[in-house]
């Protein structure tokens, strides 16, 4: 069940998008599709699903090489921005729940996307569990789960508490972070300072190992095939700071 007042539920909004804008570029969307097409190998027309999709940064450049393509997301304020960059028969964007998918989807994709640490947002880890569920569910057998986000052990290895970097204009986000080893819970309060004045907020993601993430996909019918140094074209390292795992549905 949704928990009221949880921090995912008000966060992914204009601010959000300041936030992260310098490495929201059409350079570095184009070069993680191209990867993305180059891991699948699916044939144009193939149906994928790209939950959360936030605004479209991947969904509508998939949609535009050919592939039938449905974007779900929580957030209405990110889902006006992705149907800003078009809406076509091949592009479908809908907002929900990714604990809970629409029933009809049951075995509809070749490929379901879950990137961009867009995991373990939710207080009770049984509802991770229950994320993972709903994605082997709407997977055809055979289908893939590519999974992108923060691997715990490379986070931990260089851990990094405060830093800071410049937005657009003269707006400046400055991170502070902790981290619970016994939750695995990783804690970030944002500070933006701008033309507009001050905005703090906070967020927190339970971090995952890749062998307790191919745990969570084993018991769901899902095995991980493939684990890279995130979108790096080399294998996950104690190191890494993020992974990109493979994981197929077994028939």
């Amino acid at each position: 069940m949704k928990k009221k007042g949880e921090w995912w539920e008000s966060h992914f909004d204009a601010h959000y998008l300041l936030e992260y804008q310098p490495i929201f570029s059409p350079g570095r969307d184009r070069s993680e599709v191209a990867r993305i097409i180059e891991i699948l190998g699916l044939p144009s027309g193939a149906t994928i699903l790209d939950v959360p999709c936030g605004q479209g940064r991947h969904s509508h450049l998939l949609a535009e090489a050919g592939f039938e393509v449905n974007g779900l997301d929580y957030s209405a304020f990110l889902l006006a921005r992705a149907k800003e960059r078009g809406t076509s028969p091949r592009l479908r964007y809908k907002r929900g729940d990714m604990r809970r998918l629409p029933g009809d989807w049951s075995g509809r994709f070749d490929a379901v996307l879950n990137l961009f640490t867009s995991f373990g947002f939710f207080l009770d880890p049984a509802d991770d569990a229950r994320v993972i569920s709903e994605f082997a569910r709407v997977l055809r057998t055979g289908g893939v789960l590519l999974w992108h986000g923060a691997s715990r052990d490379g986070v931990m290895a260089r851990f990094l508490a405060r830093d800071w970097w410049q937005s657009n204009g003269n707006t400046v986000i400055a991170h502070e972070r902790s981290f619970d080893p016994l939750s695995g819970v990783l804690s970030i309060r944002s500070l933006q300072v701008g033309e507009e004045g001050e905005l703090e907020k906070e967020h927190r993601i339970r971090l995952y190992t890749a062998t307790r993430l191919a745990d969570l996909c084993a018991q769901h019918g899902l095995l991980v095939e493939q684990a890279y140094d995130g979108w790096r074209d080399r294998p996950l390292g104690r190191r890494s700071s993020e992974m990109l795992l493979v994981a197929r549905k077994e028939g």
